[in-house]
C-alpha cells in the first residue's frame, strides 16, 4: 500500500498571514487519514489547494501519482469533496442536482441511472429523489452532498466536516457508507472534523496549528505521546486511593487515578491487589491529545 497524497514543503500567505508553512505528509491508500486543528489553523488553506480551487505559493502536491501542477485535470477527476457548507442548487430536485454533476464526468443514462439508485438506497434517500434541494432538512442535504461526492467513484473523498451539526442517527448513517465504500472501493478518505471520536477512528492524523505541523502518528501513537493512563477504582476509600502514590481525582462513584502507561498500572496493581476489586483501565482521549498539542481546545466554525 503506497501513498495516494504526498505534500511536500507546502506554502501559501495571505498578506501576512502565513495560513500554511512549510507543510509536509503523506496519506496511504485506502486509509482513513484525518487532518485537525482549530479554526484558522489552515486546514481549508490546504484542502482548497488539494482540490486546484487555490493556488500554492511554493511546493509539491502529488496526488494519485500526478503532480497537481502539471496534470491538475487528471488529478480533479480522483476527488469526490464534501465541503463544509453544501454547494447543491436549492431550486434543482435531488434527482437533477446529481444528473447534472455526473453529467460533468460524462456519467449518463443507465450508467447514472444505476449509480444514482445505488447511492440513494445506501444513503436511503430514494423517497427524495424528486423533492427540491431548497425543501430538504440539513441532514438530508448532507446525504445528498456525499452522493454527489461519490457519483463519479472517486478514489479519494475529502470530507470536510461532513457530520457536524447532524442527529446521532444521520452520523451514523453516513459513517457507516462511507465505511462499506471504503472496503468494496478502496476509497481514502480525508477528513477534518471536530468529532474526537471520529478522529480517534482514523488511521493516520496530522494536528495542524498556525498552519504548521505540530503532531503526527496514529490514535494510539498519539495517545502515548501526549496522554497519560486513567485507573477508575470503586468501592475504596480515598484514604486507600491515598496511600496508592498516584495523582487522582474524585467521581460521582470513585476515584480516577492518572498514571503514565499501562507497565506502571499493572505494576500498581500487582503490589496492592487489595485495593483494586472493582476497577478500569482507560487510555487518554483524543481531546486530551489535541489539546496537550495546541494547547487549545477543538471548536467549530469556519476557518483559513
Amino acid at each position: 500500500m503506497g501513498n495516494i497524497i504526498e505534500i511536500e514543503h507546502l506554502n501559501k500567505r495571505f498578506g501576512q498571514v502565513n495560513a500554511v508553512q512549510d507543510l509536509s505528509f503523506q496519506v496511504r491508500d485506502g486509509e482513513l487519514f484525518a487532518f485537525l486543528g482549530v479554526n484558522g489553523a489552515g486546514k481549508s488553506t490546504t484542502i482548497n489547494i488539494l482540490c486546484g480551487q487555490l493556488k500554492k505559493d511554493s511546493g509539491r502536491v502529488t496526488i494519485d501519482g500526478e503532480d497537481l501542477d502539471l496534470r491538475a485535470d487528471t488529478v480533479k477527476k480522483s476527488l469526490g469533496v464534501v465541503f463544509q457548507n453544501s454547494v447543491l442548487d436549492k431550486a434543482l430536485s435531488v434527482s437533477d442536482n446529481l444528473e447534472s454533476r455526473a453529467a460533468l464526468y460524462g456519467i449518463a443514462g443507465k450508467a447514472f441511472r444505476d449509480r444514482l439508485f445505488a447511492l440513494a438506497a445506501a444513503l436511503d434517500f430514494e423517497a427524495l429523489l424528486k423533492r427540491p434541494v431548497g425543501k430538504l432538512s440539513g441532514g438530508q442535504r448532507r446525504r445528498i452532498d456525499i452522493a454527489r461526492a461519490l457519483l463519479h467513484r472517486p478514489k479519494i473523498l475529502i470530507l470536510d466536516e461532513p457530520t457536524t451539526g447532524l442527529d446521532p442517527q444521520t452520523r451514523k448513517l453516513l459513517w457507516d457508507v462511507i465505511s462499506e465504500m471504503r472496503r468494496s472501493e478502496n476509497l481514502t478518505v480525508f477528513l477534518t472534523t471536530h468529532y474526537m471520536e471520529e478522529a480517534a477512528e482514523a488511521d493516520f492524523v496530522v494536528i495542524l496549528d498556525a498552519g504548521k505541523l505540530i503532531a503526527e502518528g496514529t490514535p494510539l501513537a498519539l495517545k502515548n505521546q501526549y496522554t497519560r493512563d486513567f485507573i477508575t477504582l470503586y468501592g475504596v476509600s480515598e484514604e486507600t486511593v491515598k496511600t496508592l502514590g498516584a495523582p487522582y481525582e474524585r467521581l460521582r462513584q470513585g476515584f480516577r487515578l492518572s498514571v503514565p502507561n499501562p507497565a506502571y498500572a499493572t505494576e500498581l496493581i500487582l503490589k496492592r491487589p487489595d485495593a483494586f476489586q472493582d476497577y478500569e483501565i482507560t487510555k487518554g482521549k483524543m481531546d486530551d491529545v489535541f489539546l496537550a498539542a495546541t494547547g487549545k481546545k477543538l471548536t467549530g466554525g469556519k476557518e483559513l
